[in-house]
């Protein structure tokens, strides 16, 4: 594929035959590209970054560049990309801040346009960062995650698999894997559409839907995480149970309702 002559590449660049380079593209450092990836109009690429196959980076995209980390001493650090993502206009990935640290991006996901992701985050696989979504430094996102428009996520905050974040919300807390959350770090029900996309049966949502009713309606949740496990537990309940007690920001809270108010249906 071609390389249009008014893109500069850095000599140190390594451009697969089969990667295709827009018009006035900059590749400053040892970037890696690898085949099949398309790099369209006037996308940035910096530092030590490494992009697998098959992804498609849209214009104004600027990936690898510094970590907006006041402690960031002029390491050698990373990003690294794995393949099939699509990345839109101007959205800004950072390399990591430590030295040989990385940020990590996984396969398939698909950033929107003006999406953040700071220094040494790491998402995982078919993860969806809408339109403005913004991510601290060193998060960690599961895969099939949904974080809308607009969202912001603190730094070390963990968001569990299949997760799914409201448009315009924030959270500085871990948010359990399938659960809906919005406002600030507040987790309203099952995430039962997502559930039922990835293959997950009626028993299963089943099982999560009464262990999230005992976990997040309760005051004390050490306490309601003892008497989930006292019973019979699904794999998908256990995975649920271990993110919770793994957690050491805490996780988000669940719905504070008035008396005789319903939660809303999710």
């Amino acid at each position: 594929m071609p390389i249009h002559p008014t893109a500069v590449i850095d000599p140190r660049a390594e451009v697969h035959d089969e990667a295709e380079i827009g018009p006035f593209v900059v590749i400053d450092g040892p970037v890696q590209v690898g085949a099949g990836t398309r790099v369209l109009p006037h996308v940035t690429l910096l530092g030590r970054t490494q992009i697998g196959a098959g992804n498609v980076i849209h214009s104004g995209a600027v990936l690898g560049d510094l970590p907006q980390d006041l402690g960031f001493q002029e390491a050698e650090t990373y990003l690294r990309i794995g393949d099939h993502n699509v990345i839109r206009e101007h959205v800004e990935i950072h390399r990591g801040t430590k030295p040989g640290s990385a940020t990590v991006i996984g396969n398939a996901n698909y950033l929107m346009t003006n999406a953040h992701v700071a220094h040494n985050c790491r998402l995982g696989d078919r993860v969806i960062m809408a339109t403005g979504a913004t991510l601290g430094g060193y998060v960690d996102v599961e895969d099939q995650v949904f974080i809308s428009g607009n969202c912001v996520v603190h730094q070390f905050v963990r968001i569990g698999r299949l997760a799914i974040l409201r448009g315009l919300s924030r959270t500085s807390r871990d948010v359990p894997p399938f659960c809906i959350m919005d406002w600030t770090h507040t987790v309203r029900g099952i995430n039962r559409v997502g559930l039922r996309r990835a293959g997950f049966n009626a028993i299963q949502i089943r099982n999560l839907q009464r262990a999230f009713s005992q976990l997040f309606r309760a005051g004390n949740i050490r306490q309601a995480v003892a008497a989930v496990e006292s019973g019979p537990c699904s794999p998908e309940v256990r995975y649920l149970l271990d993110f919770i007690r793994a957690s050491t920001r805490g996780v988000c809270t669940g719905p504070r309702l008035h008396a005789g108010q319903p939660d809303e249906e999710t």
